[in-house]
This record gives structure tokens, C-alpha cells and sequence, in this order.
């Protein structure tokens, strides 16, 4: 019998970070819940990264996954954009290791080649996969069905990156 892993997939953003929680079993996927977690542009940086972290905080309690998945940060020409989605970035890798989960961090032409089969698939590409790959599955925002990518690029992904953190983790002890 194969175990059921939880895996919680979170794309990162200031103003909206979307997650999405799935569960493996084997090679079979199944969706659980997906949504956003907002913060307002109004509040300051620090307020916006509080919310983040609480929000997050929420859904990892809620649901309980076994493991995280991450998007990397691209970059882009604003320097000052892509340093606060490195901040928010920081959250999302923070709350779920706080909760003790193993994260793990994917290139979004990973992701979008893990799900989609090309390296630069657009939005519309990857709501269409996962909701062929998860046909449950239910996102109100791009943010969501993003999250959900991730989280199946790990479960496609999951072994080498065990193997890769293992290795890490003897070579600093």
C-alpha cells in the first residue's frame, strides 16, 4: 500500500500568494482546496508580510500537508518589485518551515514543463492541465491554479528532491 502524502504548493506574491493543497497516493493525484491569500496595498510592507505569514499560517493549520513546494523567484526589470516579492517570497518559505514541513523549490519553467509539458507555457496552459490533471480541482484565481501546478511539480519531483535535501543535510552535518 502507498502512503497518501499531502503536499501544499504556494506561489508566491505580495498581494496575492496563492496555495493549493493535494494529495498523492502513487501516481495518482487528487485535490483537496486551493485558494488566495491577499494582503492590501494600502498597509505597509511590514503589515503586508504579517498578513502573508497569518494567512498561510491558517491553511498550513487547516490542512495539515506533509510537505511544501515553493516557487523560485524570477527577476525582472524593477528592481524594487522584485525585492519585495523576495520578501513575500521569504513568508512563504518560512511559514511552512516553521511548521515543520520540508520545502522544496521549483523554477517556474519547471513547473510549467512538469505540468504542461513546455518550459514556457502561458497561464491560460496551466489553469487547462490542472484542471485535466486534478478534474475537482477548483481555483478562483490564476494565483490558485498556479499554486496547485506546483504542488503536482512536486509530487512528480518529490523523490529527487528528498535525495537532494538528504545529501545536503549529510554534507553540513
Amino acid at each position: 500500500m502507498t502512503a497518501r502524502i499531502r503536499i501544499i504548493g504556494i506561489d508566491p506574491g505580495l498581494g496575492a500568494t496563492g496555495w493549493g493543497v493535494i494529495e498523492t497516493s502513487g501516481n495518482a493525484l487528487g485535490f483537496l482546496a486551493s485558494g488566495t491569500v491577499s494582503t492590501s496595498a494600502h498597509d505597509s510592507l511590514a503589515n503586508r508580510l504579517v498578513a502573508l505569514h497569518g494567512g498561510l499560517n491558517r491553511v498550513i493549520s487547516a490542512w495539515s500537508p506533509d510537505e511544501a513546494a515553493v516557487e523560485a523567484t524570477f527577476v525582472n526589470k524593477d528592481g524594487a518589485a522584485t525585492l519585495k516579492l523576495g520578501q513575500a517570497r521569504g513568508i512563504c518559505l518560512l511559514a511552512p518551515a516553521q511548521a515543520g514541513l520540508p520545502v522544496a523549490e521549483y523554477a517556474p519553467n519547471l513547473v510549467k514543463k512538469s505540468v504542461v509539458g513546455a518550459g514556457h507555457a502561458d497561464k491560460a496552459q496551466i489553469r487547462t492541465m490542472v484542471k485535466l490533471l486534478l478534474p475537482r480541482a477548483e481555483f478562483a484565481t490564476e494565483h490558485a491554479a498556479d499554486a496547485l501546478a506546483i504542488a503536482i511539480c512536486h509530487a512528480h519531483h518529490r523523490a529527487v528532491s528528498a535525495a537532494a535535501l538528504g545529501a545536503r543535510m549529510r554534507v553540513s552535518a
